[in-house]
C-alpha cells in the first residue's frame, strides 16, 4: 500500500520558499564578500573600549580573570559580566580563606562599571567563621583589575 504524500497548505508552501530563497541571497553574499578580500585590517570607528563580542568591556573582563586566576572559579558568566571564585586558602595561611566576587556593569572601561566584593573567614575550633574583610583590601583589588585593564586597551591601541 503506498501513500500519497502530504500537501501542505499553500501558504506554508510560499514561507518556507521564502526562506529557502532568502537564505540562499545571504550565503551567496557572504561568498561574495569573502572574495573581496583586501591586504588590510579593517579599521574601526568605534572606541577601543566599546570593541568586544561578550556582554561587557572585554578589557575589564580578561583582567579580572587574570587578577582573581589565584582562585579556583565557580562561575564566570560573559554576558552578565560575573565571575565568582571558590573559597581559597592561602598555603602560607591555612587558618583563613577568601572567596571573590567580580562584577562588571558596563561595556565602557571606567571605574565604576567594576564591583569587587570579598567574604572572609577564619577557622575556629575546625568551624568556618566570617570575619571582616578590610575595605583597603577590596579597594586594592579593583586597582589591580583597573590597571590590567588599562594596560590591555593600550596594548591593543598599540599594535
Amino acid at each position: 500500500m503506498t501513500r500519497a504524500p502530504i500537501a501542505l497548505p499553500r501558504p506554508v508552501r510560499r514561507r518556507t520558499l521564502g526562506r529557502m530563497l532568502g537564505l540562499a541571497l545571504a550565503v551567496g553574499a557572504l561568498a561574495g564578500l569573502a572574495a573581496c578580500g583586501g591586504g588590510g585590517r579593517p579599521r574601526t570607528e568605534l572606541q577601543a573600549a566599546q570593541i568586544n563580542t561578550i556582554g561587557v568591556n572585554a578589557y575589564l573582563w580578561r583582567a579580572a580573570l587574570e587578577t582573581v586566576s589565584f582562585a579556583p572559579l565557580l562561575q564566570a558568566d560573559s554576558a552578565g559580566g560575573v565571575i565568582v571564585t571558590d573559597w581559597y586558602a592561602n598555603p602560607a595561611n591555612p587558618n583563613e580563606r577568601v572567596k571573590v566576587t567580580v562584577t562588571i556593569l558596563d561595556q565602557d572601561l571606567r571605574a565604576d562599571a567594576l564591583r569587587v566584593a570579598a567574604a572572609r573567614q577564619v577557622s575556629e575550633g575546625g568551624n568556618w567563621v566570617e570575619a571582616p574583610v578590610q575595605a583597603a583590601t577590596v579597594q586594592r583589588l579593583e586597582d589591580i583589575i583597573l590597571t590590567k585593564a588599562r594596560d590591555l586597551r593600550r596594548q591593543a591601541l598599540a599594535s
